[in-house]
């Protein structure tokens, strides 16, 4: 049988972060979807996540299968051929929400909760902002302000910066120099409300940024972004408002 995700309650160090144990979330929040991977392909050698995901293999790496089903979990490591990173997509609409998951990386491998809406055209590809797991830490990017607004991301890839691009990006993103044991199971659990992103790993409030782009009015996607591979388990989305 597996392991129920159950985060027990944190100790209250602040208003924000009081609130933010699991129980909360599940008492105040609906439920989205959730997946729990307890199931198996048709075909090993098809991609077939099920459950409403969706993934770009067929569009960035050329239909060579980079999600499986292993173990009653989900597992997604990067084709040799694929020109980008891996991204398992899941419609899941929302002002203010939370997700929940159970994460297990190697070492040196980047994986990106990244919410988005497509329906944004200020933005590259619909980007709003996403919380980045690695061994070194946590990292959360404001990108609808930042890095993925059109203008900014055109001089980005140009390599024409401006002094005030630079200035801004430092104010988009926020690290948390909280290391995530490698080749372990970590609770994740990501809690957006107003402008305000807020990260809590194994049980544990690591803190919060505010910025704009996180009260943008409606969140309508939810992408895992693998750089190399990683595992997924457990996932759960509430709507909080």
């Amino acid at each position: 049988m597996k392991r129920l995700l159950l985060l027990p309650a944190l100790l209250i160090t602040s208003v924000a972060f009081g609130a933010d144990d699991l129980s909360n979330i599940q008492a105040r929040g609906t439920l989205l979807f959730s997946d729990d991977f307890n199931r198996t392909e048709s075909e090993p050698a098809k991609e077939e996540v099920g459950n409403g995901w969706t993934t770009n293999s067929a569009s960035r790496a050329q239909g060579v299968k980079q999600v499986s089903l292993i173990n009653n979990a989900m597992s997604v490591t990067k084709a040799s051929v694929a020109d980008h990173g891996v991204s398992v997509a899941h419609a899941a609409e929302f002002q203010d929400g939370a997700i929940a998951m159970r994460l297990k990386l190697e070492v040196g491998d980047n994986f990106a909760i990244d919410f988005a809406d497509m329906q944004c055209k200020s933005v590259h590809a619909g980007h709003l902002f996403k919380a980045g797991f690695a061994v070194s830490g946590v990292r959360v990017t404001d990108t609808k302000m930042g890095e993925m607004d059109n203008a900014v991301r055109e001089r980005r890839m140009a390599g024409t910066k401006t002094p005030e691009d630079v200035a801004l990006l430092k104010t988009k993103t926020r690290v948390f120099p909280q290391p995530l044991a490698a080749v372990q199971w970590h609770d994740v659990l990501v809690v957006v409300e107003g402008d305000a992103i807020r990260v809590n790993l194994d049980s544990k409030a690591l803190g919060e940024l505010k910025s704009e782009g996180f009260a943008h009015p409606t969140k309508r996607l939810i992408r895992l972004a693998v750089e190399k591979s990683a595992l997924v388990d457990d996932v759960h989305v509430w709507k909080l408002k």
